[in-house]
């Protein structure tokens, strides 16, 4: 499908409640699963990757029941499947599920699309390898074949500072003898610590440092935020189309995972958190968002893993900054549903930004007037699609997006919320 965007000309005003958080959903509805009785899940994701973890959830003899609220009934024991378990474009499907399936008395196998396909699982193989798990992949890479196997507890150091690889050994660590220590570079999204603690594991957390024992949890209520990831579209469009003013509702304010509010302000965006409050073990808020003059920054270190999902549009946003706003440190974005930097740099030039592709990162020299009248491609990747259209609302010319029914992944509504701030959708 393509997508036609225009240059609004006018401002963004009003309010909107954005999606539930993806990470969250995933993990509320696998957790749920592996909890003995009824857990009730409010604000469950609509995107195709959350309901892959609950269709694969359910594969696996869990009886989900869906209308306004999840309703998860579970025995607290996983089925064999009758058939492979598809993970769509799910990386944290596939990493997650892989964590616990290893510990399981039965063999699976978790496949994914051509994308997904691609995408580096050696990082999660690795770890579960050496708590005895028994896996078998195409060079790294899925479809993964586990023969489920007794795991026991390791010590492990993570080169890499990433949520699904710590969130895959920790869940492996609920079903290991002994106990499981994950040690990270930088702290990564913690929502697997918060809710395993919210509902009962044996856990423990110093830092950097997760220590988990086997553990049976508890069925609980779980309300899902906001996705600041989500939010992150419309953060950046109210801060550079002139005279925007904005509220999104409901945001989930996770520390680990407010990276793009810290750039927000390093910038001199005009940005203010409204009514903080927590919400079933999280920091949740509203933002207000108003069009501002905005300087370069310097994005580096371990305010990396804090923002990894926001980068392509955090692109879009230092396009309109005045300065050179490098982004360094950030070389796992190669690892994602596309090559990241080497896409965001190659499509934010054709709309005539000043951008360069470093190692780790790019170098985006503002403010660019984008020019626009070109076809962009989001090379199936979601965030990627959303981020051209963010651009194209400052772009001299209309631009056509490829493959745009991408952003169902994770954002069905992202149009119609948009229309909403505009007060009319465009064709």
């Amino acid at each position: 499908m393509q997508k036609k965007v225009l240059k609004a000309n006018i401002p963004l005003n009003g309010t909107v409640t954005v999606p539930s958080d993806k990470s969250i959903s995933h993990r509320a509805v696998i957790f749920a699963s592996l909890a003995k009785g009824r857990s009730v899940i409010k604000n469950f994701s609509k995107g195709q990757d959350p309901l892959s973890s609950l269709n694969i959830c359910r594969a696996l003899g869990v009886d989900i029941e869906e209308g306004p609220d999840l309703i998860i009934n579970s025995d607290g024991v996983l089925k064999a499947p009758l058939t492979g378990l598809n993970c769509g474009n799910s990386g944290t499907t596939m990493r997650l599920m892989t964590g616990i399936l290893s510990g399981q008395n039965f063999s699976s196998e978790l496949f994914g699309d051509a994308s997904l396909s691609k995408r580096p699982m050696k990082r999660i193989i690795e770890p579960l390898s050496l708590m005895g798990a028994e896996i078998s992949s195409q060079n790294g890479h899925a479809p993964l074949k586990i023969s489920g196997k007794k795991l026991t507890g390791i010590d492990y150091h993570s080169n890499l500072a990433s949520a699904q690889v710590k969130s895959c050994v920790l869940l492996a660590g609920l079903f290991a003898e002994g106990v499981t220590t994950f040690t990270e570079p930088h702290l990564s999204r913690n929502h697997t610590e918060i809710l395993l603690s919210h509902m009962g594991a044996d856990i423990n957390i110093d830092g950097c440092k997760t220590i988990i024992s086997k553990s049976t949890l508890e069925p609980c209520q779980i309300e899902i935020p906001g996705d600041i990831s989500s939010a992150a579209y419309f953060i950046t469009a109210g801060l550079i189309v002139p005279d925007s003013d904005i509220i999104l509702k409901n945001v989930g304010l996770n520390p680990t995972r407010t990276g793009i509010i810290d750039v927000v302000k390093l910038m001199g965006g005009n940005l203010e958190i409204l009514d903080m409050r927590n919400v079933s073990g999280e920091t949740v808020g509203d933002i207000r968002v108003k069009y501002s003059n905005l300087k370069s920054c310097v994005i580096e270190k371990d305010l990396i893993p804090r923002l990894i999902d926001e980068l392509p549009v955090i692109a879009v946003l230092a396009t309109q900054a005045e300065g050179e706003t490098i982004v360094k440190d950030a070389q796992d974005l190669r690892n994602k549903e596309s090559d990241r930097i080497k896409a965001v740099v190659k499509e934010l030039s054709a709309l005539g930004a000043d951008i360069s592709e470093t190692e780790d990162g790019f170098i985006i020299n503002g403010k660019t007037n984008l020019k626009g009248g070109v076809t962009s491609e989001c090379y199936h990747d979601h965030r990627l699609a959303m981020s051209l259209y963010v651009a194209g609302l400052v772009c001299q010319n209309p631009i056509i997006i490829n493959g745009f029914e991408w952003v169902n992944i994770s954002f069905p509504e992202f149009e119609t919320q948009f229309a909403q701030l505009f007060g009319f959708i465009q064709s």
